[in-house]
């Protein structure tokens, strides 16, 4: 099958042909998925799952993010539902929806809007545009420090890029930045 698959396409790799796998390469190897995808859907995942990891990293490369729905009974939908309501994902229930986003992330590439500031890439890639985020919960998902996160929402502020409401902070949107 590698064979096949070096002769008709690619075969990306961190680490050696041989190399034992571990459970903390797979999360690794997320990075790879997000990175070689011009858009990621999540179909099922739990609360906490790989694919969300996966769609982490699509996110963060200014990637399309699609998620499919599922009944809100179910522990394999949480996962999904979580990403439409924090994680702007797009809901996608038919192909030709996964189809418009992948077409999206192909014709705009990685993001161009990307801060020259790392930690405000952290701190932008940890919120959402949909659900405003106390102070808190924006240090724990950039791993910043509470003071430097407060001083970045300010810049972001000033940048038009954030915006602080009730309940917290969240992320402007390119659409709402243009209108």
């Amino acid at each position: 099958m590698l064979r096949s698959i070096v002769e008709t396409g690619a075969v990306v790799s961190e680490v050696p042909c041989g190399t034992a796998p571990t459970k903390w390469r797979f999360l690794s190897r997320n990075r790879l998925i997000a990175a070689t995808s011009h858009a990621t859907v999540v179909v099922e995942a739990g609360w906490r799952s790989g694919s969300l990891n996966t769609a982490g990293h699509a996110a963060a490369l200014g990637r399309p993010l699609g998620a499919v729905p599922g009944p809100v009974t179910s522990a394999a939908s949480a996962g999904c539902h979580r990403l439409l309501r924090e994680y702007d994902a797009r809901c996608v229930t038919t192909a030709a929806e996964i189809r418009e986003l992948w077409d999206a992330g192909a014709a705009e590439g990685p993001r161009r809007e990307a801060p020259v500031d790392p930690e405000q890439g952290r701190l932008l890639d940890a919120m959402s545009s949909r659900v405003p985020m106390p102070l808190l919960e924006l240090t724990r998902r950039s791993g910043l420090d509470p003071d430097r996160v407060s001083a970045l929402l300010g810049l972001l502020e000033l940048d038009g890029v954030a915006r602080r409401e009730e309940g917290g902070w969240r992320k402007v949107g390119s659409a709402e930045r243009r209108g």
